[in-house]
């Protein structure tokens, strides 16, 4: 028999009917109330000038009654707007670029670990797998220290990197600004595993001559997602000091915790971990609206480490040698997906429409009801968000939250460069990320970014920015040589 009907499904764009569901359940208040509005325009019109005029005398007004409505309205409205958090802007970042003396190609890395590790061969092996598997480019960089054979992590050499990388992200970001360093009020430096005495907050204040009422702060220990948390501290400084500006240097200082043992574990993030930080300007000023890039919308923190497992994923410690290192568990993708849904089902309420979460309910409501079995829904976060900064901690990590969140490719286009021509950066991946999605010519004004990242302890932060104006494309940064080349494929395995 000839079939009669048409297939619906190959007829009918399943994907049209989706947006008419989505746009009907966002504007659902708009389609209510604007024939209520039609109705009353209606009835006011019918209505004579001598009616309405009429209904205008019949209204009494009484002077007190006229102060105290008045006294009422100005009341409420100075408490609405002195309890209203103060908007934070985001002035300008910048990124500090390695010189090209301290590349790490491939081969130089393999040459060094035959030679640091000629005993145990087989650790040269491991290196290898990973190294041809992690994403990495020919172009990534290590500190002077690391290219000597052996290493010389000394403790001078640590601070050298500290003073090379961050005093030239800071020169960056005020010569960009034109601020003055007497100007901040708040400092925040995060460096996870160097921390010195003085502290490098300190040394910042010394190098810049900074205020000596300054608020300062340097936070360690946090792993890869203490940028987040530091932008966390510096909104709530901002919202108690007004008309402040905050200063937020991210960085990992690479010298003194690159691992010179054996053991495969603790051999990973010699393969991953690269040279990197970046300054940020933040500002609770009203006259940086107009010149700032960036508002602040929400930062949500999730921190799993009441669970033994997830506070050891990514540990500190010495190995049978005494050589100390960073342990990362085989359980770290497991734990850092539970810590993501945390973190979702946070800021999913939050950023999410009306559309994607009445879905989400009802799918929740069937599966406890009727059908167990029912596959759980996946809010689309892309309708939430036109640009995702991931932290690039490695291909694995992005894999995984492209197939999750289900991103396309380019949506994680900029977490994938940055991985492949700067490396793991720790805190400061997210802002060579956005640098990426700049350079690229794609940030327009209203666009919402949303930057997630993982850190040690274990933790997953997010945190949601939307653009105040149209960025044009940098004429330096970073990606000012190279924005060209990119993207590129990245295969599977690199033969090395």
């Amino acid at each position: 028999m000839p079939q009669i009907l048409p297939n619906f499904l190959s007829s009918v764009k399943l994907k049209y009917v989706k947006l008419g569901y989505q746009y009907l359940v966002n504007h659902i208040l708009t389609f209510f109330l604007i024939p209520i509005m039609v109705g009353i325009l209606v009835e006011i019109l019918r209505l004579g000038p001598e009616e309405m005029l009429n209904i205008w005398r019949s209204l009494h007004f009484d002077l007190v009654q006229v102060l105290c409505s008045s006294f009422l309205i100005i009341f409420i409205a100075t408490v609405y707007f002195m309890s209203k958090p103060r908007s934070i802007y985001l002035v300008e970042y910048a990124c500090y670029k390695p010189p090209i003396t301290c590349r790490v190609p491939f081969s130089t890395f393999m040459e060094h670990s035959r030679l640091i590790l000629k005993e145990n061969p087989k650790s040269v092996d491991f290196q290898m797998r990973i190294l041809e598997r992690s994403g990495l480019g020919e172009e990534t960089c290590l500190p002077p220290a690391i290219h000597y054979i052996p290493p010389t992590p000394t403790m001078e050499a640590a601070r050298g990197e500290a003073e090379q990388v961050i005093f030239s992200a800071i020169g960056s970001l005020m010569e960009k600004t034109k601020i003055k360093p007497k100007d901040i009020d708040i400092l925040i430096v995060n460096c996870s595993l160097f921390s010195p005495t003085p502290s490098l907050s300190a040394m910042v204040v010394n190098k810049y001559k900074l205020r000596s009422n300054i608020k300062s702060y340097n936070l360690s220990g946090m792993g890869c997602s203490a940028g987040l948390i530091s932008i966390d501290l510096a909104r709530d400084l901002l919202q108690v000091h007004p008309n402040s500006y905050a200063l937020v240097v991210s960085t990992e200082i690479i010298t003194p915790n690159y691992y010179q043992g054996s053991e495969r574990a603790m051999l990973l993030p010699n393969c991953l971990f690269r040279m990197g930080g970046a300054a940020i300007l933040l500002s609770n000023k009203r006259r940086d609206r107009r010149r700032a890039k960036y508002r602040l919308v929400h930062v949500v923190r999730t921190h799993k480490g009441a669970d033994d497992k997830a506070y050891k994923c990514v540990y500190e410690q010495e190995d049978p040698q005494g050589k100390v290192g960073i342990n990362l568990s085989k359980d770290l993708m497991v734990i850092a997906g539970e810590a993501l849904k945390s973190n979702i089902t946070t800021i999913g309420p939050l950023v999410l429409p009306a559309s994607e979460q009445l879905l989400f309910l009802f799918t929740l409501i069937g599966r406890k009801i009727f059908n167990p079995k029912w596959k759980p829904y996946i809010p689309d976060f892309k309708q939430a968000f036109e640009h995702f900064c991931i932290h690039a901690g490695g291909r694995a990590v992005i894999d995984e939250l492209q197939k999750n969140l289900q991103l396309s490719a380019e949506h994680v286009e900029a977490s994938r460069m940055t991985l492949h021509r700067f490396g793991n950066t720790s805190s400061s991946s997210l802002w060579y990320e956005l640098g990426y999605i700049e350079a690229k010519g794609r940030m327009k004004k209203g666009d919402r970014i949303w930057q997630i990242a993982f850190g040690s302890g274990f933790k997953c932060n997010s945190a949601v920015w939307k653009c105040n104006r149209t960025v044009r494309t940098p004429t330096d940064g970073p990606w000012q040589d190279c924005i060209d080349r990119y993207p590129v494929h990245i295969p599977e395995i690199v033969k090395l």
